[in-house]
């Protein structure tokens, strides 16, 4: 270890990261002059993600559960289900992603002037988990970096987004970038809510002149209060749910959403947008579960036909079954088991097409909470057939949602950045750095009951301070992050593998 890390971590004892921190030399984002315009095509310059080294398979896990075949695999849509024990918790997730971001992208740390954090998977009621990175900040020597954890269900990581890009349009970031954190373990007490948990982090490097750029002026938010999803035990990281209702907000927060931003994205070009291949050429969703991102997608269709119906247009063929549907009023929709059958059977091909190359990793990691949608994301971007320099000249919908409840949709396009002092990177440079088929393929099956123990061990462990968590290391990937103690005070120590 170099004096200058052990100075560091002799400064930062009781709660510093005992391990390799990246690099603070030599990078290739450096700090530049830009454009504080919105029209700077700020966004993603580059994506990190962290999945656990294990998972459990879904289909064994109904037989495990003793439910009938398919309920989770086509019922929910999932294939695989991540999970970790008490060794990793939402701060040592977190600080792998952004050091793996630093370190594969060779970021320089003095380059960044704001970081977010977006969770709702809390261990600590004050401490923010943007303050525990920090502690990869420290070797470079700056303290100058804003931002915090913002926490709201699920909604968190594109709060941090919208931040992120906001403050690099703002005369605050000086020609600094920003970097987000999406990050979550979904984790539900024993019972037909358990096999949507998962476990993911997605970690985000923000700037100008971005191969994903966030368009300007064309997303759609829709904000309410409902008890749909919420954690009000305090002594418990496991959910109250109301299955129905979380479902129906969801699919309220789509039509809303989806509707506001054709209505802007229509001003914005100039011209009627008559159906969603219209609007974008790929779409990302949240993923609870996978079930719900195909319903969502094919709500879209059921909402052109209403739109196209509302202006006096004939509905293509596609959409022509829907002419009975399109004029009820929306309330009426929601639960419409005709309706819901009817949209079953269409728009499989565009679905495939268009949000299909955005599935892979959530359908096999289960859900992410704040990290699903941007989990979808990094998928996309990391297709072999989709993503990488395919996504130049398109555009990505993105819809986010958060339960209590805050959801909101985006456009992104894909481009070719020009030429500036502190980009060396790509779409393409960006799909081969996240190499998503074969990070999936590097983790290791358990079986149901090892994926229940290590749901028995961190039940056991959360809240408990003074203590060392039991679960083993060897589940931890190399270079990963885990929590060593939580000390008599309540403080946490971490090591690197």
């Amino acid at each position: 270890m170099s004096s200058t890390k052990a100075k560091v971590l002799g400064l930062c004892k009781r709660w510093s990261v005992a391990g390799v921190l990246p690099k603070s030399g030599g990078a290739s984002f450096r700090t530049v002059t830009s454009s504080s315009s919105p029209s700077h095509n700020a966004g993603i310059l580059a994506a990190e993600f962290y999945i656990p080294h294990r998972y459990v398979s879904q289909g064994e896990l109904e037989k495990f559960d003793k439910v009938s075949s398919g309920k989770y695999t086509v019922g929910l849509g999932q294939a695989n289900m991540a999970f970790v024990d008490d060794r990793e918790d939402i701060n040592s997730i977190a600080l792998t992603a952004v050091s793996r971001l630093l370190e594969r992208y060779n970021i320089d740390p003095k380059s960044i002037g704001r970081l977010d954090v977006g969770t709702e998977s809390l261990v600590d009621k004050s401490k923010s988990t943007k303050t525990t990175l920090m502690q990869l900040f420290a070797p470079s020597g700056n303290r100058d970096i804003e931002g915090a954890t913002v926490m709201n269900a699920c909604y968190g990581g594109t709060a941090s987004l919208l931040n992120s890009v906001a403050w690099v349009n703002s005369p605050e970031a000086h020609g600094r970038l920003a970097i987000y954190v999406a990050c979550d373990i979904a984790v539900y007490e024993p019972g037909p809510a358990r096999p949507t948990g998962g476990v993911g982090a997605v970690a985000c490097l923000v700037g100008p002149d971005a191969p994903l750029a966030l368009v300007p002026g064309a997303r759609h938010s829709h904000s309410v209060d409902v008890y749909d999803f919420y954690k009000p035990k305090m002594s418990s990281e496991y959910p109250a749910v109301d299955g129905k209702l979380s479902q129906s907000c969801y699919v309220t927060a789509v039509d809303d959403c989806y509707a506001g931003t054709i209505h802007k994205l229509e001003k914005i070009r100039s011209s009627e947008i008559k159906s969603v291949e219209d609007a974008f050429d790929h779409v990302a969703f949240h993923s609870p579960y996978n079930k719900l991102v195909q319903q969502s997608f094919k709500r879209m269709l059921y909402n052109d036909a209403r739109r196209m119906v509302a202006r006096g247009h004939a509905l293509p063929e596609l959409l022509a079954a829907l002419a009975p549907f399109a004029s009820l009023p929306a309330a009426q929709t929601l639960a419409n088991k005709d309706l819901d059958k009817l949209l079953s059977s269409i728009g499989g091909e565009a679905y495939k097409r268009m949000v299909g190359p955005s599935e892979l990793i959530s359908k096999n990691i289960g859900n992410s909470y704040t990290g699903a949608l941007h989990m979808n994301l990094v998928s996309l971007l990391g297709d072999a057939h989709a993503g990488g320099a395919h996504l130049e000249g398109k555009s990505i919908g993105a819809f986010s949602y958060g339960s209590g409840a805050i959801a909101t949709m985006m456009a992104f396009k894909g481009r070719k950045p020009s030429t500036s002092a502190h980009q060396s990177t790509s779409l393409s440079t960006i799909a081969s750095t996240l190499n998503v088929a074969s990070r999936l393929k590097e983790r290791v099956e358990a079986s149901p009951e090892e994926f229940t123990n290590a749901l028995i061990l961190r039940e056991a462990f959360y809240g408990k301070i003074g203590a060392s968590p039991a679960g083993s290391i060897d589940n931890v990937p190399k270079g990963a992050f885990y929590l060593k103690e939580v000390t008599k005070e309540g403080g946490r120590i971490y090591a690197q593998k």
